[in-house]
């Protein structure tokens, strides 16, 4: 009697762990899939991307995307970036976004129709530099002279000679000039007079980028300022 007791009692644990073990599986794979994300895949660079790369299909691999919806700008195969050109650069194993890349109107360059490209040579602190992306919009200050004009010195002038430029790349590592300075350079997107000005402005002056508000198209019109103008308002003002 004692043993068929034993027997069920064994057979009852059985069951129970059974089940028990059933329903363990099931939340704990429940749980696991939940953490696999929505099945989404994302494009990312398979090595570095450096601007002016055309995109090939080995340059990008592809990576489980856990969020619900992909990143702004993302894309999910990689159909959609091949033969697209890289205009800022993209690190190892970072998502390829739309902003990092030509647009659908640059012919897959990411110049619009009728612009140019022009690289001038920046002479700025690395603070702003190291603001720069493409896409933002910058205005440009030519800068000619290094003195006050005594002396037979050229004074120091500084003129906004064109705004609202959009910047194609940036290159921060420096290369020599065509006035023997070794300067960053800065890709900007202009219009055939414009890449005149900055062509004549590269050979022949020191170029600064001031950084605009993407929200401020306004054009001033700025004149020329030399330094004894400058110098002039400050004693001015300080009295």
């Amino acid at each position: 009697m004692k043993k068929n007791n034993l027997v069920k009692l064994l057979g009852i644990a059985f069951v129970v762990a059974i089940i028990s073990t059933g329903i363990f599986y099931g939340l704990f794979v429940n749980k696991l899939s939940s953490n696999t994300g929505s099945g989404k895949m994302l494009v990312v660079a398979a090595k570095m991307l450096k601007a002016g790369t055309v995109l090939q299909a080995t340059d990008v691999k592809l990576v489980p995307w856990l969020g619900p919806d992909l990143p702004k700008g993302g894309f999910g195969t990689i159909e959609e970036v091949a033969g697209n050109s890289v205009f800022d650069t993209i690190g190892e194993d970072e998502p390829v976004l739309a902003s990092r890349l030509a647009s659908a109107h640059g012919g897959g360059t990411g110049i619009p129709a009728g612009m140019r490209a022009v690289s001038v040579h920046v002479t700025d602190s690395t603070g702003v530099l190291s603001l720069l992306r493409s896409g933002q919009k910058v205005d440009v200050q030519v800068v000619v002279g290094r003195g006050n004009g005594a002396g037979g010195g050229e004074a120091t002038t500084v003129r906004t000679a064109l705004e609202d430029l959009q910047i194609l790349s940036v290159n921060a590592q420096a290369e020599q000039s065509s006035q023997g300075a070794t300067l960053p350079v800065v890709t900007l997107i202009a219009s055939p007079h414009q890449a005149d000005v900055l062509a004549a402005a590269d050979s022949g002056a020191r170029v600064r980028l001031t950084l605009r508000n993407p929200l401020d198209d306004d054009k001033s019109g700025a004149a020329s300022l030399s330094l004894g103008a400058v110098m002039h308002a400050t004693g001015k003002a300080s009295k």
